[in-house]
């Protein structure tokens, strides 16, 4: 421009290229601000349309608890321990063998279980000897078999029914005189076990003469019934220290009583309802019964005290070891 405010045509020319390029900047400026604004539109709606479904799903008002595994129960039995039979009776002769007698008389605690048996169950129960069991509603069903009288089956018949379990200790007579009274023992799952081959007093016979009324026995039924048995009761129940360590040593239990009545003479039976009385009164936990086969009484009143004892909430177990 001139000094006198006259405009040249260079000066026109310059400004509409001015014009030209403000006008550029501008119309870009708006267009980017138009891309970046559509993106943040996009995303928007998207983003709600997702929390949406999430606000649609059903949550419960309280989670529902992780179940705990509960492990099925084995409805088998446990394996009886197979004894050794050892006859090492190194050391043996040391402990005492004065004859001891037993029977569960005397005071009773607040559970009604014999002191008797309990001390006796303190004193010698690291000998592998029961005379009574742990203090709970197990009870226990033993039967002795020196001879038979007609009443094994029965008695078996009232077991199968009651679905109870029970041992039969027997004699090599009695094995010998009644092996399908055995083999029914065996197949119905009850506890076959040793009274001896001849019943006699064990600590008045020597420690072989002992190991045999025990081993003979043993591998009898062995060969004829291929069970193993691992249990063993005195004749008359008198024993001694050195007997019971003689049969731990061989790898058999002793198993003796927290319950017993006269029921062994034939010919003078008690009476049922008093015989039955007197099981009922008697009932402690951890109870041993000795019952004899050979008795009417027993068998009539057998099936009543196994209902009854269930009732009192008793479980009659199987005698396995």
């Amino acid at each position: 421009m001139r000094k006198d405010g006259v405009c040249t045509m260079k000066d026109k020319a310059l400004a509409v290229f001015l014009s030209m390029v403000l006008a550029l900047g501008m119309t870009a400026c708006a267009d980017r601000t138009s891309a970046e604004e559509k993106p943040r539109e996009i995303v928007a709606e998207e983003n709600t349309e997702e929390y949406k479904d999430y606000e649609e799903l059903e949550v419960p008002e309280e989670l529902p608890e992780e179940e705990p595994e509960v492990e099925e129960e084995d409805d088998e039995k446990p394996e009886m321990t197979v004894p050794r039979l050892s006859d090492d009776f190194d050391g043996l002769e040391e402990l005492d063998n004065t004859v001891l007698g037993w029977g569960p008389g005397g005071p009773v605690d607040g559970n009604n279980r014999s002191q008797g048996a309990v001390s006796y169950q303190q004193k010698y129960g690291d000998l592998d000897a029961d005379f009574i069991a742990e203090n709970t509603n197990k009870i226990y069903l033993t039967f002795d078999e020196g001879y038979e009288n007609g009443y094994t089956e029965k008695i078996l018949d009232v077991l199968k029914e009651k679905d109870c379990p029970a041992v039969f200790f027997v004699t090599m007579p009695y094995a010998k005189g009644n092996p399908e009274l055995i083999q029914r023992m065996i197949d119905e799952g009850h506890v076959v076990a040793n009274h001896s081959v001849n019943h006699l007093i064990m600590p008045e016979l020597s420690a072989e003469e002992q190991y045999n009324e025990i081993v003979e026995l043993h591998n009898y039924i062995k060969e004829e019934f291929d069970y193993d048995m691992n249990l063993f009761r005195y004749p008359t129940g008198a024993f001694s220290e050195q007997s019971l360590a003689i049969v731990s040593e061989i790898g058999y239990r002793s198993v003796f009583w927290s319950f017993a009545y006269k029921d062994w003479l034939v010919d003078e039976q008690p009476d049922c309802d008093e015989a039955l009385s007197n099981l009922k009164e008697k009932a402690h936990p951890g109870a041993i019964y000795l019952l004899h086969a050979v008795s009417s009484t027993n068998t009539e009143i057998l099936g009543d005290f196994i209902d009854w004892c269930r009732d009192e909430g008793y479980e009659f177990s199987d005698y396995i070891v």
